[in-house]
């Protein structure tokens, strides 16, 4: 592994990934969820679509239809949009803290969500083809994905912490209810482009 190329693969696609719906879908499910799992599920995803663009990603892009994978993203998008305001319309302030079993289970659900919404998000992206354009530039993936990765990881790990934040000044059913207004709008957003 070449570590110039993985520091110079690192700013290109971390200020790539800065303005992505993706990052922001990890902002809002951060005040959702919990940081760490809703971190960890956006990095397991933004991991296999890094394996996939340093490997065979020319050829799956090619492959897989644009508006199905819109479409699918506009489902997840409103599904988490439904988690989200069925929290914020309970009205608990930390249901967590009330049923520790739950939160178990509530930790593995935002993870899952993340990783869905990543995973389906993630193609065709800005990030993937980058990073498909470097791998074969630099004819190095393992530098590459490394680099990738570490920025995927790093812009993620933002917006969790800024989701987090977040919840320090604004009441948590509140922050929940805007959640899912701003999911409900990129999933018309992905719906729409699935239909253009």
């Amino acid at each position: 592994m070449n570590l110039a190329v993985a520091a110079a693969v690192f700013p290109v696609i971390f200020l790539g990934e800065l303005p992505d719906k993706t990052m922001f879908a990890s902002l809002v499910m951060a005040t959702r969820g919990r940081p760490f799992a809703v971190w960890l599920g956006a990095t397991a995803a933004f991991a296999v679509h890094v394996v996939i663009a340093t490997t065979v990603g020319v050829l799956l892009i090619d492959i897989l239809p644009h508006r199905a994978v819109e479409v699918a993203v506009a489902l997840t998008f409103f599904a988490g949009a439904g988690f989200a305001l069925y929290d914020g319309l309970r009205g608990r302030d930390d249901p967590d803290r009330a049923d520790p079993p739950q939160a178990a289970m509530r930790r593995r659900r935002s993870a899952i969500t993340m990783f869905a919404l990543i995973f389906l998000a993630e193609w065709g992206d800005l990030t993937q083809v980058l990073t498909i354009n470097l791998a074969a530039r630099y004819h190095s993936p393992w530098s590459v994905g490394t680099g990738a990765l570490l920025a995927l990881a790093a812009v993620a790990g933002i917006a969790v912490a800024g989701g987090q934040g977040l919840l320090r000044c604004v009441n948590v059913n509140v922050v929940r209810v805007i959640t899912a207004i701003v999911l409900i709008i990129l999933g018309c957003y992905a719906g729409w482009a699935a239909l253009s």
